[in-house]
């Protein structure tokens, strides 16, 4: 796929054209298909959406060199941003991590049962580590922000404490690729495998996006919100 750049006077169906990445994307945004002819304004204005927010997020997923400048990213309330990323931890925790978790268990089915509990522990503690990591965004660092947002800092966090801690969770994914890959041949007549990775490796491009979004304009609009709080 090429660098694509896409402005508001884009037809959205040809954003989706251009990129069916962006099918999910549209959908944490509530933004359901049957826009027909309509542009990206038009659909954003349809559905109270915010524009500008709408294609940074599509940008950063259509163009891998794509940076937001800071003009960009001031451009759009920090609450619809934190709402848009509580959408893609719904997305992942209900829909695609369950969705490969079926897929996987379909999957070891054919495997000795001391290499499918094996992978079935891998995955399920991957999944823990998601969950654990999502949850403490979300129960302390979006209403840190929230509160930072309304005027109100009567705590000693800081989005610095976010980002050291902030973790890596594609990691165990690309562990989980490389032992499907090159440990667990397809037995005959079956693609389960060649599945499982292509949904995996949809997820970890996905998260990827996700954790530059948080570091690249979460934490630079925090850290002037904090700025504007010390004042």
């Amino acid at each position: 796929m090429k660098n694509i750049f896409f402005t508001a006077s884009n037809k959205m169906a040809d954003l989706i054209h251009a990129n069916y990445h962006l099918l999910p994307v549209i959908e944490r945004f509530g933004i359901p298909l049957g826009f027909g002819e309509k542009t990206v304004s038009q659909v954003c204005l349809s559905r109270n959406v915010d524009e500008n927010l709408f294609l940074m997020v599509c940008n950063v997923y259509s163009n891998a060199a794509y940076v937001p400048s800071g003009k960009t990213v001031t451009s759009f309330p920090i609450s619809a941003l934190t709402d848009y990323l509580l959408e893609s931890h719904r997305y992942y925790l209900e829909d695609r991590i369950p969705h490969i978790g079926r897929h996987l268990s379909d999957m070891v089915k054919s495997y000795p049962r001391d290499k499918a509990d094996i992978m079935t522990g891998f995955f399920n503690q991957y999944r823990h580590e998601v969950a654990e990591h999502l949850e403490y965004e979300e129960k302390t660092v979006f209403p840190y922000i929230k509160a930072l947002d309304n005027g109100d800092r009567k705590t000693d966090y800081s989005i610095s404490r976010f980002e050291k801690n902030h973790t890596d969770i594609q990691e165990k994914l690309v562990d989980l690729q490389n032992i499907i890959i090159k440990y667990l041949p397809c037995p005959e007549g079956s693609c389960q495998q060649n599945e499982i990775l292509y949904d995996l490796f949809l997820l970890d491009e996905d998260l990827g996006r996700h954790t530059l979004i948080e570091d690249k304009i979460l934490v630079p609009l925090v850290n002037e919100l904090e700025k504007k709080a010390e004042k």
